[in-house]
């Protein structure tokens, strides 16, 4: 039988790579009554690990700074300041988790996303874009995942103004036997926020020839180089669920300039489309 030191470190070792949650899940049952104390309140208040010092920890949940530290240690970490970097770069990944405490969430946190998207946009690149999409004879818009939704808001949007307009893949289908009807002057607008699926990178590549606008979060930026356009939105971080505010904005802003632009063809589709509307009885 194994001394219980060594027992420890292997329990240790075997979690060193599991996210934080994870880790009190498998050790839960070694804990101190102190050290499940601490467990029962941050796996309740996952922020409190970013906003709070280990001397706050260890007030709120009526312990030690000590037993912080050392339940800290027994999960596998050096310290209190590599659990606060993993939480970080896990939410910026896109794992659903809180980072803040809810004292600045709501809107004004949605309007500071809004600003942040809006104010680092190239207003010249923008309206380059714009004109792309108004001169484009067919547009394919693709997306996957929390993408998709918003892909499909662009294309039901443009879809009032002017033709051939596609959003892939279509659901449940994969998408290679789409790709390859794709002509060389249409234009691809990809949406790819954060935890894209592994086909993102080398779809992107497929299309090195082709005009490419993407829409994405920071993350995204590593994909400039394959993009002649490419549009940053801020989906914030301090909240579990990320904010589709931003995107949703701009993509109304694109749309609404797009009809301005083409205002007699895009009111006569617009007129005419309502028209089938009543002729259907499809709308109340």
């Amino acid at each position: 039988m194994l001394p219980l030191f060594f027992v420890m470190v292997i329990n240790i070792l075997s979690t060193s790579t599991l996210p934080f949650t994870q880790r009190i899940e498998r050790l839960y049952g070694e804990l101190s009554p102190n050290g499940r104390k601490l467990a029962d309140h941050l796996l309740h208040n996952s922020q409190d690990i970013i906003t709070c010092t280990v001397a706050e920890l260890a007030t709120i949940t009526q312990t030690s700074k000590a037993t912080v530290s050392r339940f800290f240690r027994q999960l596998g970490y050096d310290s209190h300041f590599d659990v606060k970097r993993e939480m970080n770069e896990l939410r910026a990944s896109g794992y659903p988790i809180s980072t803040y405490s809810s004292d600045i969430t709501g809107y004004k946190a949605e309007l500071n996303r809004l600003k942040q998207t809006f104010d680092n946009i190239d207003n010249q690149q923008l309206l380059q874009f714009i004109d792309d999409i108004v001169q484009a004879k067919r547009i394919t818009l693709v997306g996957f995942r929390n993408s998709y939704p918003v892909a499909l808001h662009f294309r039901q949007q443009l879809l009032q103004i002017k033709t051939g307009v596609r959003v892939l893949p279509y659901p449940g289908q994969s998408i290679s036997e789409d790709l390859e009807d794709i002509a060389a002057d249409e234009l691809i607008i990809f949406i790819g926020f954060r935890r894209r699926p592994r086909i993102f990178a080398s779809l992107l590549k497929q299309f090195s020839q082709h005009k490419v606008a993407l829409f994405a979060d920071p993350s995204g930026q590593v994909y400039k180089d394959n993009t002649h356009y490419l549009f940053i939105c801020q989906l914030g971080q301090e909240q579990a669920l990320d904010s589709y505010a931003a995107p949703m904005s701009l993509i109304s802003v694109i749309c609404n300039k797009v009809l301005s632009t083409q205002t007699s063809q895009g009111q006569k589709r617009i007129a005419n489309i309502s028209a089938r509307f009543s002729l259907l009885d499809e709308l109340e």
